[in-house]
């Protein structure tokens, strides 16, 4: 099967208060979007490459592209305010032989090779797979009351904790599921590809993600993703963080 791989990289990141676009914030000297396109871009399943950027950092990410040698980038396009607008501009140029649509979070660097590979022979099977870990902490669910000058919260109970997962990209979609959800649901608010399938009543499958497979959002984040290659003494033994 063909997969095509869609890279979103055209939010701003305002919770990381950082005066650079966030997939350009750089962790151990690289820019941190280059991590997982490393990743992508060597392994055999993926056969091209489209990143969703926007005009701010567009020619920062195209240059950055260019001086790690990034392979198979089929197309950089302009992205939108949401993320379902950015993979929609991304769907429009997908190659027409592309079997199975691949998404990912440019500031989610430590994907692995492994994780790719399940996760598309999974969707290969089911049309739809994406990588998630279980909680650890106890999840409750609030109530809000609206007191005079402030709101209050209150706790409605307690949520089954083996019941729960916490999800991660990459989300892995057959072609005709993905377009067919952004068709009739591509307008609905979301945050991620995974909730317009759901809407369509297939079933998504669960891959086992990786616990370092971080989102980068906060500052604090940068220093967990700085440990986390230093555990890997930065060179993606057994992981593939540098591809």
């Amino acid at each position: 099967m063909w997969v095509s791989a869609i890279i979103l990289a055209a939010g701003q990141g305002l919770r990381l208060r950082s005066k650079i676009a966030k997939p350009l914030v750089k962790i151990k000297g690289r820019p941190v979007f280059i991590y997982s396109l490393v990743t992508l871009s060597s392994h055999p399943r993926v056969k091209d490459i489209i990143v969703a950027v926007n005009s701010i950092n567009c020619r920062d990410i195209v240059r950055a592209i260019k001086k790690y040698r990034i392979k198979k980038i089929r197309a950089i396009v302009l992205g939108g305010k949401r993320r379902q607008d950015s993979v929609r501009q991304a769907i429009k140029v997908i190659d027409k032989h592309a079997s199975l649509i691949f998404i990912h979070d440019a500031v989610r660097p430590f994907i692995n090779r492994r994780q790719i590979s399940e996760l598309i022979k999974e969707a290969e099977k089911s049309s739809a797979a994406i990588l998630a870990v279980p909680v650890k902490d106890t999840i409750k669910e609030a109530t809000l009351s609206y007191l005079p000058g402030k709101d209050k919260f209150k706790v409605k109970k307690t949520l089954e904790r083996e019941k729960l997962w916490e999800v991660q990209t990459p989300q892995v979609f057959s072609r005709d599921l993905i377009l067919e959800a952004y068709s009739r649901f591509g307008n609905t608010q979301v945050t991620d590809d995974a909730m317009l399938v759901e809407k369509l009543k297939v079933p998504v499958s669960l891959v086992m993600g990786s616990y370092d497979n971080i989102k980068i959002t906060t500052p604090e984040d940068l220093a967990i993703a700085e440990a986390i290659l230093s555990k890997g003494k930065g060179k993606g033994k057994g992981k593939g963080y540098l591809g």
